[in-house]
């Protein structure tokens, strides 16, 4: 444990980009056995106060980002020993007419196949899925600290329930713009080139990604563009990655305990 204080988000401040997190000062953070990628789609953007409708998550040990395996091409490939998690949840309020389009889901379609909101079966599901790792665990997502993380924060406050105290968390985008620009990197830094998953997979891989825009599609691409820079990932997630405990809520949710299932 490092003795020298810092200050988090010193590395998104550097890039210019919005956290939804107080800025705080904290020691270095503990080193990951486990990357668990998080997606999650839900019923619109922060401004409705969203629910989640779905949620993926993959957990990957450090030591299959370590050593990853390689195809002919060179080119990573997803890890053979990995846990999966995918739920589906009906939420309270209907989605907007956007994120319906863009998610191809819906609060008829979602109660027509009888599923329940995100209560209390999801959280000791989630909560049972994440000990099973070997800890310390760390959550990564894509843009984690604007959407996910503050969602799922919020989803979780509303019920009382809480991670692991050991659990960091690592936003992609917020880590590989501050790469980009401290080094240099070849394929993101010149140009402004987009920062959305979908383009970096695209740029790393001169590929589509398959089922954008499903939670478990978004996750298996987030993967795979932490695989082509797992060592610099790995590497700034021992710097630089933020205790769950200091990501706050996206917003505070009306009374509605459905910790009672």
């Amino acid at each position: 444990m490092s003795s020298s204080p810092r200050t988090w988000p010193a590395a998104a401040a550097a890039v210019g980009f919005p956290v939804s997190v107080k800025t705080i000062t904290m020691s270095k953070g503990p080193r990951a056995k486990t990357f668990v990628f998080l997606d999650l789609e839900a019923t619109g953007l922060p401004s409705v106060d969203p629910e989640i409708a779905e949620l993926s998550l993959f957990a990957v040990h450090r030591s299959s980002l370590e050593d990853p395996e390689c195809d002919e091409s060179g080119s990573p490939l997803p890890p053979r020993v990995m846990d999966k998690l995918t739920l589906c949840m009906s939420p309270k309020y209907p989605f907007t007419a956007k994120a319906s389009e863009i998610t191809g889901l819906s609060r008829e379609g979602l109660g027509r196949c009888g599923k329940a909101g995100f209560d209390g079966t999801v959280v000791r599901t989630l909560q049972a899925f994440l000990s099973r790792q070997e800890g310390p665990v760390c959550l990564v997502a894509h843009n984690g600290f604007n959407y996910d993380f503050p969602l799922l924060c919020t989803e979780l406050r509303r019920l009382g329930a809480h991670l692991p105290q050991d659990t960091i968390c690592l936003d992609t985008l917020v880590a590989l713009q501050d790469l980009d620009r401290a080094h240099g990197h070849g394929t993101r830094a010149q140009g402004g080139k987009s920062y959305s998953l979908g383009s970096l997979f695209c740029c790393y891989f001169q590929a589509e990604p398959s089922a954008a825009h499903s939670a478990e599609g978004d996750v298996h691409t987030l993967l795979m563009v932490f695989l082509h820079r797992a060592a610099e990932l790995l590497a700034w997630a021992d710097e630089q990655a933020l205790s769950w405990a200091h990501v706050e809520p996206m917003y505070v949710p009306p009374d509605d305990p459905r910790l009672e299932d």
